[in-house]
Protein backbone atom coordinates (compact mmCIF):
# COMPACT_ATOMS: atom_id res chain seq x y z
CA UNK A 1 0.00 0.00 0.00
CA UNK A 2 1.27 3.66 -0.56
CA UNK A 3 1.18 5.99 1.98
CA UNK A 4 0.60 9.84 1.21
CA UNK A 5 0.48 12.31 3.80
CA UNK A 6 -1.88 15.48 3.30
CA UNK A 7 -0.53 18.03 4.92
CA UNK A 8 -1.80 21.90 4.68
CA UNK A 9 -4.90 24.38 4.83
CA UNK A 10 -7.91 22.86 7.20
CA UNK A 11 -10.75 25.59 5.69
CA UNK A 12 -11.32 23.62 2.55
CA UNK A 13 -12.13 19.75 1.49
CA UNK A 14 -9.42 19.32 -0.30
CA UNK A 15 -8.37 16.71 1.30
CA UNK A 16 -11.59 14.58 0.41
CA UNK A 17 -11.55 15.67 -2.57
CA UNK A 18 -8.00 14.06 -3.69
CA UNK A 19 -9.41 11.13 -2.05
CA UNK A 20 -12.62 10.75 -3.95
CA UNK A 21 -10.45 11.36 -7.09
CA UNK A 22 -7.87 9.04 -6.11
CA UNK A 23 -11.16 6.28 -5.01
CA UNK A 24 -12.30 7.17 -8.95
CA UNK A 25 -8.91 5.60 -10.17
CA UNK A 26 -9.21 2.79 -8.25
CA UNK A 27 -5.43 4.04 -6.84
CA UNK A 28 -4.33 2.17 -3.66
CA UNK A 29 -3.29 4.49 -1.29
CA UNK A 30 -3.57 5.01 2.49
CA UNK A 31 -4.24 8.66 3.43
CA UNK A 32 -3.01 10.20 6.62
CA UNK A 33 -3.62 13.42 7.61
CA UNK A 34 -3.19 15.79 10.39
CA UNK A 35 -6.14 16.93 12.90
CA UNK A 36 -8.17 18.89 10.64
CA UNK A 37 -10.68 20.09 13.59
CA UNK A 38 -9.37 23.74 13.83
CA UNK A 39 -10.47 23.66 17.80
CA UNK A 40 -9.42 20.31 18.60
CA UNK A 41 -6.27 20.92 17.05
CA UNK A 42 -5.82 24.16 19.02
CA UNK A 43 -6.93 23.12 22.55
CA UNK A 44 -6.21 19.47 22.52
CA UNK A 45 -2.97 20.27 24.93
CA UNK A 46 -4.89 22.44 27.81
CA UNK A 47 -8.00 19.88 27.44
CA UNK A 48 -5.97 17.06 27.91
CA UNK A 49 -2.98 18.31 30.10
CA UNK A 50 -4.79 21.55 31.92
CA UNK A 51 -5.43 25.06 31.29
CA UNK A 52 -2.68 27.22 31.14
CA UNK A 53 -2.92 30.77 31.93
CA UNK A 54 -1.11 32.49 28.85
CA UNK A 55 -1.10 31.39 25.17
CA UNK A 56 2.05 30.42 24.51
CA UNK A 57 1.84 27.81 27.13
CA UNK A 58 -1.32 26.68 25.79
CA UNK A 59 -0.50 26.68 22.31
CA UNK A 60 3.26 24.60 23.64
CA UNK A 61 0.97 21.91 24.59
CA UNK A 62 -1.16 21.48 21.73
CA UNK A 63 1.49 22.16 19.49
CA UNK A 64 3.72 19.15 21.19
CA UNK A 65 0.62 16.67 21.14
CA UNK A 66 -0.01 17.25 17.48
CA UNK A 67 3.37 16.57 16.85
CA UNK A 68 3.65 13.02 17.77
CA UNK A 69 0.74 12.61 15.11
CA UNK A 70 2.70 14.47 12.25
CA UNK A 71 5.93 13.25 12.88
CA UNK A 72 4.40 9.32 13.09
CA UNK A 73 2.68 10.00 9.62
CA UNK A 74 4.93 12.00 8.31
CA UNK A 75 7.77 9.15 8.57
CA UNK A 76 5.59 6.87 7.63
CA UNK A 77 4.53 8.20 3.98
CA UNK A 78 6.00 7.84 0.76
CA UNK A 79 4.74 11.34 -0.29
CA UNK A 80 4.01 14.32 1.17
CA UNK A 81 1.53 16.79 -0.06
CA UNK A 82 1.14 19.94 1.13
CA UNK A 83 -1.55 22.52 0.20
CA UNK A 84 -1.15 26.28 1.04
CA UNK A 85 -4.62 27.90 0.78
CA UNK A 86 -5.47 31.29 0.01
CA UNK A 87 -7.28 32.61 3.19
CA UNK A 88 -4.48 31.91 6.20
CA UNK A 89 -0.57 31.53 6.24
CA UNK A 90 -0.04 28.17 6.89
CA UNK A 91 2.96 28.64 9.03
CA UNK A 92 2.64 24.63 9.91
CA UNK A 93 1.88 23.83 6.16
CA UNK A 94 5.85 24.79 5.75
CA UNK A 95 7.41 23.44 9.14
CA UNK A 96 5.78 19.97 7.37
CA UNK A 97 7.67 20.66 4.30
CA UNK A 98 10.78 21.19 6.00
CA UNK A 99 10.70 17.98 8.24
CA UNK A 100 9.59 15.59 5.22
CA UNK A 101 12.53 17.13 3.29
CA UNK A 102 14.59 16.46 5.70
CA UNK A 103 14.05 12.93 6.06
CA UNK A 104 14.25 12.60 2.08
CA UNK A 105 10.72 12.68 1.61
CA UNK A 106 9.42 12.93 -1.69
CA UNK A 107 6.99 16.26 -1.31
CA UNK A 108 3.80 17.85 -3.83
CA UNK A 109 2.84 21.42 -2.85
CA UNK A 110 0.11 22.91 -4.26
CA UNK A 111 -0.39 26.80 -4.23
CA UNK A 112 -1.17 29.66 -6.79
CA UNK A 113 0.82 31.36 -8.41
CA UNK A 114 0.54 34.43 -6.19
CA UNK A 115 2.25 32.83 -3.53
CA UNK A 116 5.21 31.69 -5.45
CA UNK A 117 7.57 33.89 -4.41
CA UNK A 118 6.61 33.51 -0.69
CA UNK A 119 6.86 29.58 -1.06
CA UNK A 120 9.96 29.41 -3.92
CA UNK A 121 12.21 27.62 -0.95
CA UNK A 122 9.52 24.65 -0.18
CA UNK A 123 9.13 25.05 -3.93
CA UNK A 124 12.91 24.07 -4.52
CA UNK A 125 12.80 20.89 -2.00
CA UNK A 126 9.50 19.33 -3.37
CA UNK A 127 9.73 16.73 -6.44
CA UNK A 128 6.50 18.66 -8.00
CA UNK A 129 4.52 22.37 -8.13
CA UNK A 130 1.11 21.74 -8.45
CA UNK A 131 -1.79 24.38 -9.27
CA UNK A 132 -4.60 21.99 -7.88
CA UNK A 133 -5.84 18.70 -6.81
CA UNK A 134 -6.66 17.08 -10.01
CA UNK A 135 -2.62 17.28 -10.61
CA UNK A 136 -1.69 15.44 -7.46
CA UNK A 137 -3.86 13.10 -8.32
CA UNK A 138 -2.48 12.78 -11.94
CA UNK A 139 0.65 12.97 -10.39
CA UNK A 140 0.08 9.82 -7.91
CA UNK A 141 -1.58 7.62 -11.03
CA UNK A 142 1.46 8.23 -13.01
CA UNK A 143 3.64 7.15 -9.69
CA UNK A 144 1.64 4.15 -9.09
CA UNK A 145 0.83 2.91 -12.62
CA UNK A 146 2.85 5.13 -15.02
CA UNK A 147 0.11 6.26 -17.02
CA UNK A 148 -0.95 9.56 -18.36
Amino acid sequence: MFNVYLSGEIHTNWREEIIELCKKEKLKINFTSPTTNHENSDNCGVEILGPEVENFWKDQKGANINAIKTKKFIKDSDVVVVKFGDKYKQWNAAFDAGYASALNKSIIVIHNDENQHALKEVDASSSAVAKNQHQVVRILKYILEGTL
